[in-house]
């Protein structure tokens, strides 16, 4: 599909105190990325895929060093994408491509959505796990939750309830998010994670290994009522494990960093957990973003896509019984995205960023 050009700029550009003084000083240059978070947000990795495929494909490989990906649902899937073989926008492509084709018609159980994302999963890595466990450069870490009382119910009147107590008190405060989950990471063996201490949710470190890579996979995604839970990852205390993004929704979380923690991103704005997403008053930490350098679609770019955003789960709904709608819409969104890629290339390339960056979550 043609690209729509227009003169605004493609990219919104967001920083830490830190990050804005490293690239004032250095530039950015690819050996100083040692972490990159995956936000949760479901077909809106599709709408940055150009982005991904300009840092996975092009930026990072000039300078090739052990970085952690860290990723929640949609995140930890398109890393896995990415480490899974040799060309890592071969594996984003695949993943676009097999998301996209995906059919729901509305009356899916949520055994009937799980079973169908489990062989989603089988036809994008095939008989790559070893490869994404023992990538040269990148150290995978999935991020979910450990359900807690009611949210630990698969029944919908159960976990239906434990969804509006869980609602009802993160209003109230984030900290009370903790009575109905605690968050697990999965990540590999010897690898220390890059992370300061957490004290803010009780945090489960869970050995990522050849046994468990689709289970934590698939649990990363697992949303409530619409995906089952999953209750096989081994290694992992007992109970039932759903999408990270509930918790963790747009990774804020205390990165110790050396250099800058690069964040191609679906908005501009960072958002603690899933249910935050209507509470415009919380916002991430800047002090756990100070390294952070976020970089995602402007609103001038978003203006000009189809439906004027990002590819998202409402679209299933939207294009009801309209798939081939739904896919075209997509695919424009794809082909536009490579307008992110190229100008994020360009600003490395002249170093342009003092002019664009803003404080992140200001």
């Amino acid at each position: 599909m043609v690209a729509i050009h227009t003169s605004s700029p493609a990219l919104a550009i967001r920083a830490g105190r830190e990050a804005i003084a490293h690239l004032r000083e250095h530039g950015l240059q690819p050996e100083h990325v040692d972490i990159i978070p995956g936000a949760a947000g479901g077909p809106k990795a599709l709408g940055i895929i150009g982005l991904d495929r300009a840092v996975f494909g092009d930026f990072l490989p000039r300078a090739p060093r052990p970085r952690t990906l860290i990723g929640a649902s949609i995140g930890s899937w398109r890393f896995a994408a990415i480490t899974m073989s040799e060309d890592p926008v071969a594996g984003l492509r695949r993943l676009a491509e097999i998301y996209t084709r995906q059919r729901f018609d509305g009356s899916d159980s949520p055994a009937q959505v799980s079973r169908q994302c489990e062989l989603m999963l089988a036809e994008l890595i095939g008989d790559r796990d070893a490869r994404i466990l023992e990538h040269p450069h990148y150290r995978l870490a999935i991020v979910v939750i450990r359900s807690r009382g009611l949210m630990a119910r698969e029944d919908s009147l159960g976990l239906g309830a434990g969804l509006a107590a869980l609602i009802g008190s993160n209003l109230i405060s984030r900290k009370a998010s903790g009575l109905f989950m605690e968050r697990g990471l999965v990540y590999p063996v010897g690898n220390d994670l890059p992370l300061h201490a957490l004290d803010d949710f009780t945090t489960h470190h869970i050995p990522l290994s050849g046994e468990n890579l689709r289970s934590a996979l698939l649990a990363s995604a697992a949303i409530p009522m619409v995906l089952g839970g999953v209750t096989d990852l081994a290694g992992a205390p007992q109970g039932v494990y759903r999408d990270g993004g509930m918790l963790d929704y747009h990774l804020d979380l205390p990165y110790r960093s050396e250099g800058i923690v690069l964040y191609p991103h679906f908005t501009d704005r960072v958002i603690p957990g899933w249910f935050d997403k209507p509470l415009r008053w919380r916002n991430g930490d800047p002090q756990k973003l100070s390294r952070t350098l976020l970089v995602s679609p402007s609103a001038e770019y978003l203006q000009a896509l189809p439906n004027g955003k990002l590819p998202d789960r409402r679209d299933f709904k939207q294009f009801l019984n309209d798939d081939a709608g739904r896919e075209a819409s997509w695919r424009q969104a794809m082909a536009e995205s490579e307008r992110l890629g190229d100008e994020f290339l360009e600003l490395v390339e002249t170093g342009k960023w003092e002019e664009r960056l803003k404080p992140v979550n200001s």
